[in-house]
């Protein structure tokens, strides 16, 4: 069983590679919430995540004979950097073998560490099955990214930090993939304070340790399908299960559409980039049937491409009203779309793309489509315009606004 005093050896040795990430009060989520929330901001490490924590403190006890043969691991990304980076400073060479779904900036930066990279399979767990063939066949250390308690130890020196600074916490909130995170994180808790809830957050298209959480032994899910990359494993842990059955109080699960304005909300009130793992924790918040308690959030990542930030950025302010697409039609004269944008701007709404449609009708006197995308503050005032519009004689439809630009 892991003992204090392995989360002590591990907290000293991660001192050598880590960044401090003190956390950071969040007015913003404590008034939304009613509790006091607190970020620990991980995706502020080296590497953008917490994970080389666990990489560096599990490299550090292997032997010199393990470290001789080669490192290899699976991973979707973050264990990747964390494991090359890691290996990079003491030395031993490391092949990395990640999803082919692994967004282009986390594959980069793993080579960039000077790791080599293969990419197998549509998710972690095809990709790890190709890395633990490779492990056999040339003889590689397989460093697993969560089924191993000294990667956990590593990674559970995030509850040591919390502690040291906010030893009154009532909630830690941990996202769970294969639940090397939770397993560190919530032992590490209970040791200190058996009072304190650990709750994991996981995706619910990709919820495998909610499932063997209720069925009281590992399962895998059938199919996973989520946005949160890091987090989309279809079976946790086998070895450190019996962690989670003991130590983890609650899971809660978070739909896709859920973290779309968190990131908006971390991004706009605290200036924080948060991967979608990183923002279950933000999600779950809401779901947390609790008031007036020390509740910290843990953003276990923030490694994104900057196609997926605009694609987010872009569905968050659709979402929030923000940015919104009517239709209306109107005659094909001169004058008339002149009129329109006047009751626009006289409501403070600003035009983004127009759409000029001259063919939806035969008879172009009565019936030319007109669509128009703008911007307004949010629903209220979405409203007024749709409002105004309407008083002005125009009769606007809503359209599904999927893309903008």
């Amino acid at each position: 069983m892991l003992e204090l005093k392995d989360f002590e050896a591990a907290y000293n040795k991660v001192q050598e590679v880590v960044l401090p990430t003190k956390l950071i009060k969040s007015e913003y989520f404590s008034n939304q919430t009613g509790n006091d929330v607190y970020l620990k901001p991980e995706n502020m490490q080296l590497t953008g995540a917490y994970k080389i924590r666990g990489a560096y403190y599990k490299i550090s006890t292997l032997s010199e004979e393990e470290k001789a043969k080669g490192l290899i691991t699976a991973s979707a990304g973050n264990h990747a950097q964390g494991v090359a980076l890691a290996a990079a400073r003491q030395g031993v060479k490391a092949t990395i073998v990640m999803p082919t779904t692994t967004p282009l900036l986390k594959v980069n930066r793993t080579k960039d560490l000077g790791a080599e990279v293969i990419l197998h399979g549509d998710v972690y767990d095809e990709a790890c099955a190709h890395a633990l063939d490779l492990a056999a066949e040339h003889g590689y250390t397989f460093v697993h990214p969560f089924d191993d308690p000294t990667v956990a130890t590593g990674q559970g020196t995030i509850a040591m930090d919390i502690f040291k600074e906010l030893p009154t916490v009532d909630y830690i909130l941990v996202p769970i993939g294969g639940g090397g995170l939770a397993t560190g994180v919530s032992t590490l808790a209970k040791l200190l304070n058996p009072k304190i809830k650990v709750i994991g957050v996981e995706p619910a298209g990709a919820a495998c340790m909610k499932a063997s959480l209720e069925a009281g032994k590992v399962v895998s899910c059938d199919h996973v399908s989520t946005i949160a990359d890091g987090t989309a494993v279809q079976t946790p842990g086998k070895i450190i299960f019996p962690y989670v059955q003991e130590n983890l109080d609650d899971i809660i699960t978070v739909e896709d559409e859920e973290l779309i304005p968190c990131f908006l909300d971390l991004l706009e009130n605290h200036k924080m980039l948060a991967e979608n793992s990183g923002l279950l924790t933000i999600a779950a918040l809401k779901h947390l049937d609790v008031k007036n308690k020390k509740v910290v959030s843990i953003i276990s990542g923030g490694n994104m491409d900057v196609i997926t930030i605009a694609s987010l950025v872009q569905h968050g302010l659709i979402m929030r009203d923000r940015i919104f697409t009517v239709s209306v039609f109107l005659p094909d004269k001169p004058g008339e779309l002149t009129r329109v944008s006047q009751v626009i701007a006289e409501t403070q709404g600003n035009i983004v793309k127009l759409e000029h449609n001259q063919f939806v009708s035969i008879n172009r006197n009565s019936a030319v489509e007109l669509t128009i995308t703008m911007e307004a503050f949010g629903s209220e005032h979405k409203n007024k315009i749709i409002k105004a519009l309407k008083k002005a004689g125009y009769d606007p439809k809503i359209r599904n606004s999927k893309s903008v630009y």
